[in-house]
């Protein structure tokens, strides 16, 4: 199911996630050559990302809301 990006934050590993409208959360890594996200890197590219549409395994298993971490 396609989902919106809202927000974002790093895990504990410092990787960037993703937060959907939809209560879960998608890791938005840049790795080449598997992933090609060079617009996670900086501030302005996730900014110009907010409301992209993502797949999202997590609503097609029908799986609950993730938590986010505490700030």
């Amino acid at each position: 199911m396609q989902q919106p990006i809202v927000g974002y934050h790093r895990d504990e590993e410092d990787h960037w996630v993703a937060e959907l409208a939809c209560g879960h959360n998608q890791h938005v890594r840049h790795q080449p050559p598997w992933a090609e996200r060079p617009w996670v890197l900086t501030e302005a590219g996730r900014r110009s990302r907010l409301g992209l549409a993502l797949g999202c395994v997590k609503c097609d298993r029908g799986e609950p809301r993730d938590t986010l971490p505490e700030a």
